[in-house]
């Protein structure tokens, strides 16, 4: 494929600076870019290899002086870089049918143009839309409905009664719909409490690989349209995810949570159960949530306190021993003073 930049520039609602004619092949990092591509600058720490790049473009947010390139000036060089690799990039695979070697009940629904590999199982009742995707090994239960252009990747489990809505991408070792973890304690014993509910996923979400949703102890997990989740990441039963929430590797959620929408989840966070996140906040990485954090906040640490207040206690932290010390000869000093006070008191 190839595109000029003004081509790409009309893509992205940008603005050419130089030659508007130049003809782009390839996207690359400024490192690694060689003539017929085109790069991005958006971390100023990469500034210095503008310099040395050998792209043809470069995306920026303004015009770099001293660098004899043309750019795509644009608001949000890193948003215009994953519109223009959706171009290049994300090519619609052409659908290959569906495999002998896949086990489906005949009273399944499937849509026009799947593909199907082979050792995939699809159970009783199941009704699967258009366009979709399933790679070898996935399993879909009793009474799962996925919508239409869903990427399911290798070793996925769809428990039974799961929804899917559109164009949502499962990676490699999902599990959607397994038991979420609840019990009732009887003396020194467990009883398990069946868990009856469902999942719903919809449209537009990607859970990264050997990710968990479990399903709902009763009613349903819900994963709202637009939801990103990262690989190794764990959302317990009952848990409500609001819409373009986004939550990084190796964080979790327990259960009944709910999270707003456009909230951020950093890498190893974690949410207690039975709590209320607002909209739009920033939980940092290895923040603990053990309380309700109201809409538009920023928390940090564990217990997660306001982000602010966290940088000041970890500026603390880091003097600690030197205050530690300084309290030990202020003690010292302390108890030789009184020592001289109960002598003078006793001549």
């Amino acid at each position: 494929m190839e595109k000029t930049l003004a081509e790409l520039a009309e893509l992205v609602g940008g603005k050419v600076v130089g030659d508007e004619t130049v003809k782009i092949k390839r996207l690359a990092s400024l490192a690694e870019a060689q003539p017929g591509d085109i790069s991005f600058l958006t971390n100023p720490k990469y500034r210095s290899q503008l310099l040395t790049t050998r792209a043809s473009a470069i995306i920026a947010a303004e015009v770099i002086e001293g660098i004899n390139l043309p750019f795509l000036i644009v608001p949000n060089p890193y948003l215009a870089f994953a519109r223009i690799a959706q171009v290049f990039f994300s090519s619609p695979p052409s659908p290959k049918g569906i495999s002998k070697e896949a086990i489906i009940s005949p009273h399944s629904q499937i849509g026009n143009d799947a593909t199907i590999f082979p050792l995939v199982y699809i159970g009783e009742n199941v009704v699967i839309g258009e366009r979709v995707t399933l790679y070898p090994g996935v399993f879909i239960g009793d009474g799962v409905r996925i919508g239409n252009e869903v990427t399911i990747y290798p070793n996925v489990t769809i428990y039974p009664g799961t929804i899917i809505g559109n164009r949502v991408i499962l990676h490699a070792g999902v599990v959607i719909g397994g038991d979420g973890f609840g019990y009732a304690r009887d003396n020194q014993r467990y009883v398990k409490i069946p868990q009856s509910g469902i999942v719903q996923i919809d449209d537009d979400v990607e859970i990264g690989a050997n990710s968990t949703v479990d399903r709902a102890t009763l009613g349903k997990t819900w994963i709202k349209s637009g939801v990103k989740i990262d690989n190794l990441v764990m959302v317990a039963h009952n848990v409500v995810i609001g819409e373009n929430t986004v939550i990084v590797a190796q964080s979790g959620v327990a259960g009944s949570s709910e999270l707003g929408n456009n909230v951020i989840l950093a890498a190893q966070s974690g949410v207690a159960g039975h709590l209320k996140i607002g909209d739009n906040v920033v939980v940092g990485a290895r923040g603990g949530v053990s309380k309700d954090i109201p809409s538009q906040s920023q928390v940090s640490g564990a217990p997660a306190i306001p982000h602010r207040e966290w940088l000041k206690a970890v500026i603390l932290f880091q003097h600690f021993p030197e205050i530690y010390e300084e309290f030990r000869e202020l003690k010292k000093k302390v108890m030789e003073l009184e020592n001289k006070l109960k002598h003078l008191e006793g001549i």
